[in-house]
């Protein structure tokens, strides 16, 4: 059955924004605001985000979807995924009134909505857990890195490549010149200085270091953002030190793209996110997952 849901407008100082509320007939004292990735609406790619708010619903875990300022049914001007913090907290605020029986909430994120998350979640003591599907940390040097390991390289090892090439359906003067101003970035960043703190990789750091609750990271295996991020993570110490932190879980897809496009993805990354918010978040000593009904 489909879950109850209510079309909730709000603000965010002096903007309406839009929020679908997926409630539950049993509900916990934790609920999930499903954040948007941009640039895209509530709905999420292939209706993930409806799909997922539902599937909450039904285990007993209200959910709440919402459209920032400048983006779907909402106004004012757009802003980029670290300058939406008062987004961020309007809807928190909103959702918690709507099911006056939460005390806290779950933050649950995709791409740069991930990385919005972690900036804002040490700001906000109602939120109680972090889930991240392939955070954004994209620059030049990751880019460069990513594209090297994950594409070049593999493109010289396929058959398929060099019989092409031999066909002379390679165009070699222009991809000779992508490889190179891709090797030219690697070796630039290389030689470049550390990241200015003010980034908003450092700013996402920050904020996980900052946040005391667990987290679920959930990382497809045939996407380069999520690549980009293993290199991005793999080549500093303080990244590494806090994935090894007890207080994260991590479940890896080898089969998932971004999006996570297939019903079967998509359900499996529905199970996952249920099965971490019974397991991982605990409210005032209680395991919200006692008040909820078993998993379908």
């Amino acid at each position: 059955m489909t879950p109850s849901e209510e079309a909730l407008v709000f603000h965010c100082q002096d903007d309406p924004l839009v929020g679908i509320l997926s409630r539950s007939e049993a509900p916990g004292n934790v609920g999930v605001v499903i954040v948007v990735g941009g640039p895209q609406y509530r709905a999420g790619s292939h209706r993930q985000f409806t799909l997922l708010a539902r599937h909450l619903a039904r285990q007993g875990i209200p959910a709440f979807r919402f459209d920032y300022r400048g983006m779907g049914d909402a106004g004012g001007d757009r802003r980029a995924f670290d300058a939406v913090d008062d987004d961020l907290r309007a809807a928190v605020s909103v959702f918690m009134t709507a099911e006056p029986r939460l005390r806290g909430v779950v933050i649950w994120g995709l791409c740069d909505a991930a990385s919005a998350a972690l900036i804002y979640a040490p700001t906000d003591s109602r939120v109680r857990g972090l889930v991240l599907l392939n955070p954004w940390v994209r620059d030049a040097q990751t880019q460069a890195v990513t594209q090297m390991k994950h594409y070049y390289v593999k493109r010289l090892m396929e058959r398929a490549f060099w019989r092409k090439l031999l066909r002379g359906g390679v165009q070699w003067r222009a991809s000779a010149g992508s490889l190179l101003r891709t090797s030219r970035a690697v070796l630039d960043g290389r030689r470049s200085a550390p990241l200015d703190h003010r980034s908003f990789q450092d700013r996402m750091l920050a904020g996980w270091r900052q946040f005391p609750g667990p987290s679920l990271l959930v990382m497809s295996g045939r996407d380069l953002t999520a690549r980009e991020f293993a290199e991005y993570s793999a080549a500093r110490d303080s990244w590494r030190e806090r994935l090894s932190s007890s207080k994260l879980s991590r479940v890896d897809i080898p089969e998932a793209d971004h999006t996570f496009s297939t019903r079967a993805l998509r359900d499996r990354v529905a199970a996952e996110t249920v099965a971490w918010v019974r397991r991982a978040v605990t409210i005032d000593g209680v395991d919200d997952g006692s008040t909820m009904p078993s998993a379908e």
